[in-house]
């Protein structure tokens, strides 16, 4: 640099913005598992000061955090009351895979057809979740499951596909299912594992279905994608 020349604007203060996005969605998961466990009842008002003064924290991403909260359906804002918990997440919940079934079985469909599914990839996040398996980490199973689906959807290619995917809180729904389900991680390294089988195998119809019947396991329906009636267990 010259005399002459202008210093180079300082690089922008991004700390502050990633340390609140980080915390609203440390909150948010916090508050999912406490509403599906039953620890948040139905109905119950969710007071801005208090969960901030619960988790040390301004209101500021505890405000974030309700906001994708309300986005999910899982709390309502009404105004000049509040903030409260909705009566019907468990519908929300099954709605949400029959939705995410018919996009991941798209996305699957677009990048077998070009051929652009990230094998790779997808071979680590598997690895990944049988070590959280073994490890008994609940937490690193979920984020390995979300990266999986996530390259499955990026190598789409189509914005609006993976917009309206991402729309579904991914992550969230994730942990609340975990919860919910009682779901078991070998299982979830399992599942996973014989739906890449199923990709590497290259029978699209196959492991369209396959994408399609791993996502609507989850919506808990009395009858599967194909109309057949489940078998209940008592």
């Amino acid at each position: 640099m010259t005399p002459d020349e202008p210093a180079a604007p300082p690089a922008p203060a991004v700390t502050p913005l990633v340390t609140r996005l980080t915390l609203a969605r440390q909150i948010r998961e916090s508050l999912v598992v406490r509403i599906v466990s039953g620890e948040i009842q139905p109905g119950e008002r969710l007071v801005e000061t208090r969960i901030a003064a619960m988790y040390g924290t301004s209101q500021a991403p505890v405000r974030e955090a309700l906001r994708e909260l309300e986005a999910m359906r899982m709390v309502e804002t009404r105004p000049r009351r509040g903030t409260f918990v909705r009566h019907f997440v468990q519908q929300t919940l099954r709605e949400s895979y029959v939705v995410r079934a018919a996009l991941e079985e798209t996305a699957t469909r677009l990048a077998m057809l070009a051929g652009t599914m990230p094998l790779p990839a997808l071979r680590a996040e598997v690895k990944a979740m049988r070590a959280a398996a073994r490890a008994g980490d609940a937490a690193a199973a979920a984020r390995a499951s979300v990266a999986f689906h996530r390259h499955i959807v990026d190598a789409a290619h189509n914005e609006l596909l993976k917009l309206s995917w991402e729309a579904l809180q991914i992550e969230a729904r994730t942990s609340v299912t975990m919860v919910a389900a009682e779901v078991k991680l070998k299982d979830i390294a399992r599942d996973h594992a014989e739906l890449l089988r199923s990709i590497e195998d290259g029978e699209l119809e196959t492991a369209c279905k396959h994408a399609r019947d791993h996502q609507w396991h989850y919506a808990d329906l009395p009858h599967d994608a194909h109309g057949r009636a489940r078998r209940q267990v008592s």
